[in-house]
């Protein structure tokens, strides 16, 4: 039994630890914990230090400020499902006797359709970075193998075959292991790269020009810049993932090979982009993968 008395501050500590005792994923931890680090702040800043001086009100106007600072509905809806299990563990651990977020409703938001890139944009796209040669190698083989920007950042130089053209994408939490087959736009693309990578003792791909680890958000920045350079509009970096699914199943691959070797851990999460392609999907058979 915790203390009644324990503040906000200290409770957030608690919740972290309990998390972490359940042997929750590390991002799944991280991702909660900035959530209720930015709602403690707020609660904070209203003059409520201790668990059980929070209400109901108090979540509300939380979510409504936001709203008003351009959060997304997702992203809301995020941030309401940590606050609500927050709550939860301070109610049955002892500070609290009430749940105020157990009314609190998540925002309602459509599931917009992925964002396919069509043949003029990803060509568009890749003529913008020609000259940068590390950018170029990043697009190349998120557009060429769809995988994930998070998987993409954590690649060795050996999860690399130039030999066998494959790509390895080593297990971490929330992936699947995979090999996948590494076509000539991505294999010359890389190779080039490596030919100008900045010397570094560290393994991961791709470095920046001191040799550290190029960072997600680095990558995204950059991408973002040739997106507006190649004038796409409304483009984001796992749209190339989302081009790549949707690119080999109008292509006529098959379902289950697509499946595999985007990583999805179900079928039905690669059967939801057959709604938003043209052609006759179902039942191929095709297992050669073309190139973008």
């Amino acid at each position: 039994m915790l203390d009644t008395m324990a503040t906000l501050k200290d409770a957030h500590l608690q919740f972290i630890d309990h998390l972490k005792g359940k042997s929750r994923a590390s991002a799944t931890i991280l991702a909660y914990g900035k959530d209720i680090e930015q709602l403690v702040n707020y609660l904070n800043s209203l003059g409520r230090n201790d668990s059980s001086e929070v209400i109901m009100d108090d979540l509300k106007t939380f979510m409504d400020k936001l709203f008003k600072e351009s959060y997304t509905a997702k992203s809301i809806s995020r941030k309401t499902n940590s606050t609500k299990t927050f709550f939860k563990f301070l109610k049955s651990s002892g500070y609290i006797s009430d749940d105020p977020a157990s009314g609190l409703e998540h925002p309602k938001f459509e599931n917009k359709p992925p964002r396919i890139l069509s043949k003029i944009e990803y060509r568009a796209l890749r003529d913008a970075a020609r000259n940068d040669i590390r950018i170029y190698a990043v697009i190349e083989l998120l557009l060429q193998t769809g995988i994930r920007i998070g998987e993409l950042s954590k690649l060795k130089v050996e999860d690399i075959d130039l030999t066998g053209l494959t790509l390895h994408v080593p297990k971490e939490e929330g992936t699947v292991e995979r090999t996948i087959p590494l076509n000539a736009p991505a294999a010359e693309a890389v190779s080039k790269y490596l030919e100008v990578r900045a010397k570094s003792q560290i393994h991961t791909l791709f470095v920046t020009k001191t040799g550290r680890p190029l960072l997600i958000r680095n990558i995204r920045t950059a991408i973002d810049r040739y997106f507006k350079m190649a004038g796409i509009k409304e483009a984001k970096v796992n749209d190339l993932r989302h081009t790549w699914v949707a690119y080999h199943l109008q292509a006529g691959t098959s379902l289950v090979v697509v499946s595999k070797l985007a990583g999805h851990k179900r079928l039905s999460t690669t059967e939801k982009y057959l709604q938003f392609i043209q052609g006759q999907v179902n039942g191929s058979s095709k297992v050669k993968l073309d190139e973008l």
